[in-house]
């Protein structure tokens, strides 16, 4: 897999507004387990693994990161730009800004996604 790291880092950057430790603590809520597409056979939601798996990126210095950390990055940068464009009209409870935060975007924190 052909992968422009310095990029896919800049997007990942922009993407997640949460820093680990916020994120860590936010997966352990009840809100955050409730959220997301299960797959058959699992009992954690697609976001929620996703999110245990960014915790671990943000606390990885960027030079041990493999291509598969990359991948996701990418993935994680995609997947937020995609559900932004869905904006609800009230964010602050909603579903949406729950999933969202699954993948290390809190929509209501300032800055960029």
């Amino acid at each position: 897999m052909n992968l422009d790291r310095a990029r896919i880092a800049e997007k990942f950057a922009r993407a997640v507004n949460m820093d680990a430790d916020e994120l860590e603590a936010w997966l352990e809520t009840p809100e955050s387990r409730r959220v997301g597409f299960t797959a058959a056979g699992t009992s954690e939601s697609v976001g929620h693994a996703s999110g245990r798996r960014i915790v671990a990126i943000l606390r990885t210095h960027g030079t041990r990161l493999s291509d598969d950390d990359y991948a996701h990055m990418r993935k994680v940068a995609g997947y937020v730009a995609r559900h932004r464009a869905q904006e609800p009209a009230n964010m602050v409870t909603s579903r949406w800004r729950y999933s969202l935060m699954n993948w290390g975007h809190d929509p209501l924190k300032e800055g960029p996604a």
